[in-house]
C-alpha cells in the first residue's frame, strides 16, 4: 500500500461526513443540500434539527424523509434506500442521492388579494363588484409530497415562488366561496370572521393535495366602489324610517335648495312660500294630534266671519316607490320629486277619480314635467 493510501485511509476515519443545514433566510422552504456528485460516505451524519425535514431522493423515486435527530446513514437507517439500490449486505463505498431540507415551520403574514373585481348578482342592487385581501399562514405538513409535486429539483425554493401558486389558488376558492353564501352585499364587511373560518374549511383540502396545511386564513378587508356604498347607505336609511316622512324631507330641501338658488324677490318669495306649506303637511304628519285640536267645525267657521273660507282643494297624487305606495303630495311637491329624479316618466302615479295605477308620462296633466313649462290650471280656473 502506498503512502497515499494511507493518507487517504486515515482521513477517511478521522473526517465524518457532515449532512445539514442552516437556515440563515427567512423565505427558504427548500434546500438542496450539495455534494459533488451527490456521493455522500458511508457512515456520514446527518443531523436534522427541530424545523426540518430531510427528503433523499435517488435516482428520481422518493427513498426515505427523516424527521428532526441526529442519524448515522447505514443499510439499516436507509431501508427504502437499500431496496432500491439493491444492497442485501450492506455498502462500504460512498451512495449518490439527492438531499433535500424541508422547512416545516409556520410562515406566517403571507399576502393575498382579488387581482380583479368580484361580480356578485344582489337581490336588491344587481350586478355589483367587490374586491378583498388579507393575510394567511402555512406549512409544509408532508414534506416527500411536497417535494414530488411542487419542487421538482429546483436547488433553493423560496415562499416567494410557492406563494404565487397560493394566491391564485386562493382567489379562486375565495371567489367561490363568496358567490355560494349569497349574503346581502351590505354584510359581507360585518361577516368577515364568518367568512375567513368557511374559506379556511373549503380551502383546506386543496392545500393537503400538495403537502401543505393552510393554518390560518384571515379576509381583512372586502371593498366595493363608493357609488354603490351611498347606494346601501341610503337604502340602510330608507329601511329604518317611514318612506314618506323620507320623501318630503328630500322634497324640502331641494325647495330650499331651489329657492337659494333663483335670483329676485319673486323666486325666492315662491320658495318661502312652497316651503311654508310642505312645512305644515309636514307638521301635521309628524303630529296629527295637534292637527285634530287645530281643526273646527263648520259651526265654528260660520260664528267667525273674519275668517276667509277654505281655498279649494288641491289635487294630490299618490306615487309608487321603491314596491311601495307613497304619498299623497300636491302637484308642485310632485313636480320637485320628479325634477330630484326621485321619480321618473314610468313611476306608477293615481289620484281620486282614476280607476288604475298609471305611468307618469300617461297622465295629461304630468307630461308637462317632461318638456313642457307651463303648468296646468288651477282647479275652478
Amino acid at each position: 500500500m502506498g503512502i497515499f493510501d494511507e493518507i487517504k485511509k486515515k482521513l477517511s476515519h478521522e473526517f465524518i461526513d457532515i449532512v445539514e443545514w442552516l437556515d440563515n433566510t427567512n423565505n427558504t422552504i427548500v434546500h438542496r443540500f450539495e455534494r459533488y456528485q451527490n456521493e455522500i460516505k458511508n457512515g456520514a451524519q446527518l443531523i436534522v434539527r427541530e424545523g426540518q425535514t430531510a427528503v433523499f431522493i435517488s435516482e428520481g423515486q422518493l427513498a426515505d424523509v427523516f424527521t428532526p435527530g441526529t442519524y448515522t446513514l447505514n443499510t439499516q437507517n436507509l431501508p427504502i434506500l437499500t431496496t432500491i439500490k439493491g444492497w442485501k449486505y450492506g455498502f462500504n463505498s460512498p451512495f449518490k442521492a439527492e438531499v433535500y431540507f424541508v422547512n416545516t415551520r409556520l410562515f406566517t403574514d403571507e399576502k393575498w388579494g382579488t387581482k380583479n373585481p368580484i361580480t356578485l348578482n344582489d337581490d336588491r342592487f344587481g350586478l355589483v363588484e367587490i374586491r378583498a385581501f388579507g393575510t394567511y399562514a402555512f406549512k409544509i405538513s408532508d414534506a416527500g409530497k411536497f417535494i414530488i409535486d411542487v419542487v421538482g429539483t429546483h436547488p433553493n425554493f423560496t415562499n416567494f415562488e410557492i406563494n404565487e401558486h397560493l394566491k391564485s389558488l386562493i382567489a379562486t376558492r375565495f371567489t367561490d366561496t363568496i358567490g355560494e353564501a349569497n349574503l346581502p352585499i351590505e354584510l359581507y364587511a360585518a361577516n368577515t370572521s364568518e367568512l375567513s373560518e368557511t374559506c379556511l374549511e373549503v380551502m383546506q383540502p386543496e392545500f393537503n393535495l400538495v403537502g401543505i396545511t393552510l393554518e390560518r386564513f384571515y379576509i381583512e378587508n372586502v371593498s366595493m366602489p363608493e357609488e354603490l356604498k351611498k347606494e346601501i347607505f341610503e337604502y340602510s336609511r330608507i329601511d329604518k324610517i317611514d318612506l314618506d316622512r323620507l320623501t318630503k324631507f328630500k322634497t324640502a330641501k331641494a325647495i330650499e335648495a331651489a329657492a337659494a338658488n333663483e335670483g329676485g324677490t319673486a323666486g325666492a318669495g315662491m320658495g318661502m312660500g312652497m316651503g311654508f306649506v310642505l312645512a305644515q303637511q309636514m307638521g301635521g304628519m309628524m303630529n296629527p294630534m295637534a292637527s285634530q285640536v287645530q281643526q273646527t267645525t263648520p259651526q265654528q267657521t260660520a260664528a267667525n266671519h273674519s275668517t276667509p273660507p277654505p281655498m279649494p282643494a288641491q289635487t294630490v297624487y299618490h306615487y309608487a316607490f321603491n314596491g311601495q305606495q307613497a304619498g299623497p303630495v300636491p302637484f308642485e311637491q310632485l313636480k320637485m320629486l320628479f325634477a330630484n329624479r326621485t321619480i321618473n316618466k314610468d313611476t306608477l302615479i293615481w289620484k281620486q277619480g282614476m280607476a288604475n295605477w298609471a305611468a307618469l308620462k300617461d297622465i295629461e296633466e304630468l307630461k308637462v314635467f317632461l318638456g313642457g313649462n307651463t303648468p296646468p290650471p288651477l282647479p275652478g280656473a
